[in-house]
């Protein structure tokens, strides 16, 4: 080795992405990352990569499973961890490094996959190998993993001719710095707007647990002595909710809607006409009608036609019931004795004034009894009743910030499965909303392999010594993405490709949704939902109440979803529209179409729809909650039917089709496996207290 190879590898081990990762239980050191080992670090791993599968495309020998599929599976390993580590601290802790960084990199990492899944070689040997499936000795993963690299290569472009492949790759190059900047300016936006709140007359209505994440929040920015209200989901409705400063109420709101659509540079209007553009031309080129068409190609939906006719049959009753509901919520108006046309700032004020009247409680009464702690409990006891896993808390474990915790998670044999981490409060380093995410998947390719996996959240923090305290929609969401935790956690597959939440998109929200029923149950509000002061469990007459509610003003939580994925599959329909297509003219119009209530905002705009454009990971695919709904309406009746939610033979099927499965099977086969057919949208219109017959 020479002198100078020797300094190179020196400088490897002491970049904290390149060299492995030796803390405990094999987490990073991110105590030790630095902006200057960003781009060294991901040189590297893109060199080392690209040469790994060089190697492979190269190959002299006759392609087989072994040394086509099984070694691109156990490539890129270094590449895996520098993009994983990296893209956590870009959402969760990042600065102005990270940014500029994020940057650079979202066109070269475009440039890079676009090289291996347009090789003429490489493809060469994974269709010759799909060819002649039938005559190889494969299992049934193994010739899954197999179906999905073809699809993988297929819908990348890899069958194209030459010239149609360098532009598709500029395409890509393009998509990739645009879905950056995109979500950049919504981050921007974000942080550089608060409501600051300086007064009592400023404070009306609010409780005092909305009063306490404002002045936290407040102190946060050195505004010491103030409130301030942030166009964090978590800061901005309980304002809507309680305050009786309507003049305050529209301004954090139409703050709040603005993001992304201010008209300065951070303004994302003409990010939009190019991609739905670029998109429409990538479709056009893979041999698509639209990007709908190619998008959904590759889902259990299939076709624009079928998910389309979900969101209309969901949409007729769903507004149905939010007109009346707005008529309610008129009446209150004038019964207060005012004048003024209900607004879409009043609609959370006036619903909360409604549902005390129908049920008999509001978010102020229960909220006491919603603590994360508790919360964060009662999730981990419904993954021991139905999967026997135990979670106990792990200091010393490198984290990214101090507000981070980390459990080992362990199966009912006492065996270690995975790391859980909970980042849980909003921050101004952070983007907005709640996710799932892994720093490493499960996998027995490369050695039994258990997996770092990451829930993402924004909940507004406490004072000190104060406990923070959840609504209602903060514990679901809580327990949402908790699900999908269990789904990389619970995963036992093989190959990476099929691992944990690897699978087809409008899948993936199963394990999630699903997991929400559990905290909607009295056995595990008896139990987790106790007064923060008293210790007292939820009054029996308050618990009878809040689960009364939970189809509560569905009309509008319904219209405003359904609106965003509406939108969201009719403009991925349109051909290319050039960058003079007119987002704000095209929403205007759909809405109109559509019939949406003045009264109500989508609850995404296109100009901050992260979900969509910030990426392509829910492009013309915003519909694939719902779906997952109707899946997961029908697999918790499957407990109900047992009379026992917690019905170990349920809870075996549904570890084994479901949370274990990963993408190791066709999802309708997983389906059908654990419930023995498919559903019908009926559970869903049910459950949302839509359909005739609902309560």
């Amino acid at each position: 080795m020479t002198e100078q190879t020797q300094v190179s590898a020196r400088k490897a081990d002491d970049n904290p992405l390149l060299a492995q990762w030796s803390g405990p239980f094999g987490v990073p050191a991110f105590g030790r990352i630095n902006a200057e080992h960003f781009r060294p670090a991901f040189a590297r791993a893109f060199a080392a990569h690209a040469a790994e599968v060089a190697a492979i495309a190269g190959n002299a020998q006759a392609p087989t499973f072994a040394n086509t599929i099984d070694a691109l599976e156990a490539s890129g390993e270094t590449l895996a961890r520098a993009v994983d580590l990296f893209h956590l601290l870009a959402g969760a802790h990042t600065n102005d490094a990270i940014l500029a960084f994020e940057r650079e990199l979202a066109p070269l990492k475009a440039k890079h996959w676009d090289r291996i899944l347009m090789d003429e070689a490489l493809f060469g040997r994974i269709d010759g190998l799909y060819r002649m499936r039938d005559r190889l000795v494969l299992s049934a993963e193994q010739r899954r993993v197999l179906e999905r690299y073809h699809v993988k290569f297929t819908r990348a472009g890899a069958a194209l001719d030459a010239p149609t492949k360098t532009r598709l790759a500029d395409v890509n190059e393009r998509l990739a710095t645009l879905g950056t900047t995109f979500s950049q300016n919504v981050l921007a936006d974000e942080q550089s707007y608060a409501l600051v709140l300086d007064g009592e007359d400023d404070l009306a209505g609010l409780p005092d647990f909305v009063r306490a994440a404002a002045r936290t929040a407040a102190e946060e920015r050195g505004l010491a002595g103030k409130h301030a209200i942030t166009i964090s989901r978590s800061s901005v409705e309980p304002f809507l909710q309680f305050s009786t400063r309507r003049d305050l109420r529209e301004k954090i709101f139409r703050a709040w809607i603005a993001r992304g659509d201010g008209g300065g540079a951070t303004d994302n209007k003409a990010i939009i006409a190019e991609m739905v553009a670029l998109r429409a031309e990538r479709a056009r080129l893979l041999g698509y009608p639209s990007f709908a068409h190619y998008r959904l190609d590759d889902t259990m939906a299939k076709t624009p036609q079928a998910v389309r006719a979900l969101l209309e049959r969901v949409w007729a009753p769903g507004r149905r019931r939010a007109m009346a509901d707005r008529d309610a919520l008129q009446a209150l108006v004038q019964a207060e004795g005012k004048n003024f046309a209900l607004a879409p700032w009043d609609w959370r004020y006036y619903a909360e004034k409604l549902r005390k009247a129908r049920c008999d409680i509001d978010e102020a009464t229960i909220k006491p009894y919603l603590q994360l702690e508790r919360i964060i409990e009662a999730a981990f006891y419904t993954a021991n009743r139905l999967f026997g896993l135990t979670f106990e808390r792990r200091d010393g474990v490198p984290v990214w910030h101090d507000d981070v915790r980390v459990w080992e998670v362990r199966d009912a044999a006492g065996r270690h499965r995975g790391l859980f981490f909970g980042d849980y409060f909003a921050r101004t380093s952070k983007h907005s909303g709640a996710w799932m995410t892994t720093l490493r998947d499960q996998e027995r390719l490369r050695g039994d392999i258990h997996p770092l996996v990451v829930n993402v959240m924004n909940f507004s923090k406490a004072g000190e010594g104060e406990p923070t305290l959840l609504s209602f929609d903060d514990a679901k969401t809580l327990f949402h993405e908790f699900g999908h935790a269990l789904h990389a956690l619970l995963s036992d597959v093989t190959y990476p490709m099929i691992a944990g939440t690897n699978v087809l998109l409008d899948w993936s929200e199963l394990p999630s949704q699903l997991f929400e029923h559990w905290l909607q149950r009295p056995e595990i509000l008896h139990r987790f939902a106790l007064h923060y002061r008293t210790g007292e469990p939820l009054p029996e007459d308050q618990l009878r109440g809040l689960l009364a509610a939970r189809t509560f003003n569905q009309g509008q939580t319904t219209v405003e979803y359904l609106a965003s994925a509406l939108i969201d599959l009719d403009m991925h329909l349109k051909p290319a529209a050039g960058d003079g297509f007119d987002i704000d003219g095209f929403e205007q119009a759909e809405l109109a179409r559509i019939g949406m209530p003045a009264e109500i905002i989508m609850r995404h705009r296109p100009t901050h729809f992260q979900h969509v454009f910030a990426g392509a990971g829910y492009a013309s695919a915003y519909y694939s909650y719902l779906w997952s709904e109707v899946l997961d309406a029908d697999a918790f009746a499957a407990f109900e039917e047992t009379g026992d939610i917690f019905d170990a033979g349920v809870a075996k099927r549904l570890h084994d089709d479901v949370y274990a499965a990963g993408g190791a099977r066709d999802p309708v086969d997983l389906y059908t496996a654990f419930r023995g057919r498919l559903p019908t949208p009926d559970g869903l219109l049910r459950r949302r207290g839509l359909s005739e017959d609902a309560a």
